[in-house]
């Protein structure tokens, strides 16, 4: 028999600010109470479950806008939750928690298809910008239009897909936050911490420098022309006829 899903409903008067559901899997208990309290205040409607494989389950039947997601969980690490859901098909933003620290741990958590990182211990106020800004980045307070037409680059902003010159090449989630972002200021110059604060958010504190790693993934997959680097100012997405392709 599967463990109950504890669930936190919005408190009352709240709910009408925040019609979002939100999964924590985490299995440190009073964490995890504690955190739900705080968001169902703020008026999220919160479910928590302390499993990996609970967490699999319950976020592959259930539709969440976001997932709180620890790393070391009993039954299936959180990684491996994350890259299951993302080979599934689910694009909910993943949110990954955890007391491990390095840039190894959180390139390993990004390229399995999360979209942020938070280590513990962390300030309530810091998780809950950026649980904030994913949700904003879902797409729920419109924006830009869905599908980005740029010569031979297509970008599916709302099923999150790319297509070079009609082909569709596989990105992973932080790929495609970095892709997005630029594409949507295609022409315009925009800068590494333009970059950072809207797909890593303002309370990023790890190494400004990974912006240049997934700019130089993003080269490789979609062609060494498409993103030039302004030297002392940041990065242009070009508007190509037809991106050269990554051999």
């Amino acid at each position: 028999m599967r463990p109950p899903v504890i669930r936190h409903r919005p408190a009352p008067g709240a709910a009408a600010r925040h019609p979002f559901r939100i999964l924590i899997v985490e299995d440190e208990r009073r964490l995890a109470l504690s955190l739900a309290g705080g968001l169902a205040a703020e008026g999220y409607d919160v479910d928590v479950v302390h499993d990996g494989l609970e967490g699999l389950h319950q976020a592959g039947e259930s539709p969440y806008d976001l997932l709180l997601l620890d790393i070391m969980l009993p039954g299936m690490n959180g990684y491996r939750v994350c890259s299951a859901l993302r080979a599934a098909g689910h694009d909910v933003p993943i949110l990954m928690l955890t007391a491990k620290d390095g840039e190894y741990d959180e390139a390993e958590g990004l390229d399995t298809g999360a979209d942020d990182y938070l280590t513990k211990p962390f300030s309530y106020v810091v998780l809950v910008a950026r649980v904030k800004a994913l949700l904003r980045r879902r797409g729920r307070d419109g924006g830009a239009p869905p599908v980005l037409e740029l010569g031979g680059l297509t970008v599916d902003t709302a099923a999150r897909r790319v297509f070079v010159g009609g082909e569709e090449t596989v990105l992973t989630a932080k790929e495609f936050a970095v892709l997005e972002h630029l594409a949507t200021r295609a022409g315009e110059v925009v800068s590494k911490a333009d970059v950072l604060e809207h797909v890593w958010d303002f309370a990023y504190d790890g190494d400004p420098n990974i912006v240049e790693v997934y700019v130089s993934a993003l080269r490789r997959k979609l062609g060494a022309g498409l993103i030039r680097t302004v030297r002392g100012a940041g990065y242009r997405l070009e508007r190509p006829e037809r991106p050269e392709t990554a051999r």
